[in-house]
């Protein structure tokens, strides 16, 4: 039997794109031959998997985890909506997160985290795609944690507790894990959802991006014909009105329309220290795709 080296299992992988683990029992299975194991692979139908590597994919599953003060949220898409519904799928990311949550968001060590099926991340999502035929990628993943307090978790669009199109981390400092605590993290979770902030407080924001908006605003109120000192009342003016929309402290607390966020968060003796927010396949460019044009195309119309 030759010798299953680490270079004919890179090979291997290189030739079919199946996983590092499938690619190295396919050796096993015939004796170390390249092209019978090339064979193995297509009848197991992971040989597939690369050819499917180029396709867009833009829905999935968003999902969290969390366990005691730290939580973990991550992306991973696929072509269609169906595969957000297929239970091998769900469990799948629901592994993801729990792996995360364990190792950390570095994406490169979440793939190599070993899951219960003896394979590493990386590897199962291969044989995911082999066996499901869709495209699929692991997109992105944080982790938030706090000495003490809760990190709220919220999925928005649920399909099952902890997997929806919207997720949302709130790290919330408190002196203790109550549920009066929770409760208000699962609220400032829902805001978030709701209002999509870009920076927790002002100081958060890039400064050439504020920079950038003053000169709109001074373009814009200049059209008014008005003097200089009232144009730069306006700006200003205008400026809080922008903090007002993007700065999550600065927002107007969605569950009641009144308070100010960081109020709310004053008035329960907690400090947000930081938030994140997932939205499936956002700032993906979706292929826009006329099947009907393409049946015709295919059928030589």
């Amino acid at each position: 039997m030759a010798e299953i080296t680490a270079a004919l299992v890179k090979e291997l992988r290189e030739k079919t794109g199946a996983g590092m683990m499938d690619c190295k029992k396919a050796l096993k299975e015939v004796a170390g031959d390249i092209e019978g194991a090339i064979d193995w692979l297509r009848t197991k139908g992971l040989a597939a998997a690369a050819k499917k590597s180029g396709r867009v994919t833009a829905e999935g599953l968003i999902g969290v985890a969390s366990e005691d003060r730290r939580a973990a949220m991550v992306e991973i898409n696929a072509e269609t909506d169906f595969v957000a519904r297929n239970e091998a799928f769900q469990a799948f990311v629901e592994d993801v997160a729990k792996a995360a949550l364990k190792v950390g968001d570095d994406l490169e060590k979440v793939k190599t985290t070993l899951l219960a099926s003896g394979r590493t991340v990386a590897d199962e999502l291969t044989h995911l795609i082999s066996t499901i035929g869709e495209n699929m990628s692991i997109r992105r993943v944080r982790v938030l944690e706090v000495p003490s307090g809760v990190v709220a978790t919220y999925i928005h669009g649920s399909l099952k507790p902890g997997l929806g199109k919207i997720g949302v981390l709130a790290a919330i400092e408190a002196p203790s894990e109550s549920e009066a605590i929770i409760t208000l993290g699962r609220q400032v979770g829902m805001h978030i959802a709701a209002t999509r902030p870009a920076a927790l407080d002002v100081s958060s924001i890039n400064p050439a991006e504020v920079e950038r908006e003053r000169e709109v605003l001074k373009e814009q109120a200049r059209a008014s014909g008005k003097p200089d000192a009232i144009i730069e009342k306006m700006i200003e003016g205008r400026i809080r009105k922008f903090y007002e929309e993007v700065v999550l402290l600065e927002q107007v607390w969605v569950h009641d329309g009144e308070s100010r966020v960081k109020a709310v968060l004053d008035k329960a003796g907690v400090k947000l220290v930081g938030f994140d927010r997932f939205q499936l396949g956002e700032g993906i460019e979706k292929e826009d795709n006329d099947f009907a044009a393409e049946v015709a195309k295919a059928a030589g119309g």
